[in-house]
């Protein structure tokens, strides 16, 4: 085996971005496996869950709520109301706003799923000490929610007013050139 080179103090083994995504991969890897092919996505199984959890949830709200972006969650609600798992309708509060809810196929692929998922979480879990279990889960609880205030913060930061950008010094005047006599 070759020995690793130093890149600057950068370390796979102890990055926490390149150590979620391939915890990540693998949550994800075990998911499929127990929902088997053609099955709804993690993602989808998060979107029906939410909205079980509180029907009428607006678009905004299942972002909020879900962390999944708003173009992608967009896309994913049509898909799922293509797919017969959601309904759509406008809000009487806000006429620009859709409240989701389940259908009643949503509900059944929901029900169908649960102890899918709940299998695919334990077997993931199962692979850590119960010791830190508890501990993991806090820590991930705790960085959700600072990014969650983070990308809440988001708006506020792009209506603040930027500083004034160093003001540059007009460019030097040249004298016209001179003609040569012909």
């Amino acid at each position: 085996m070759a020995a690793r080179k130093s890149a600057g103090g950068y370390d796979l083994e102890s990055s926490l971005s390149h150590l979620l995504r391939r915890a990540q991969q693998f949550a994800y890897d075990q998911f499929v496996q127990q929902m088997g092919n053609g099955a709804i996505t993690p993602r989808q199984f998060i979107v029906l869950f939410a909205v079980n959890e509180e029907e009428g949830l607006s678009q905004t709200d299942l972002v909020n709520r879900t962390g999944i972006d708003r173009s992608t969650l967009a896309d994913m609600i049509s898909r799922m109301i293509k797919n017969g798992l959601l309904a759509r309708k406008r809000t009487a509060e806000d006429a620009r706003a859709n409240a989701v809810r389940l259908t009643a196929a949503g509900r059944r692929a929901l029900t169908t799923t649960l102890p899918r998922a709940l299998a695919a979480e334990k077997a993931l879990l199962d692979l850590l000490p119960k010791t830190v279990q508890a501990d993991l889960l806090k820590g991930l609880g705790h960085l959700a929610s600072a990014v969650g205030e983070l990308k809440a913060a988001e708006p506020e930061r792009a209506k603040a007013p930027r500083r004034a950008a160093a003001t540059k010094r007009p460019a030097a005047k040249r004298a016209p050139a001179k003609r040569k006599a012909s």
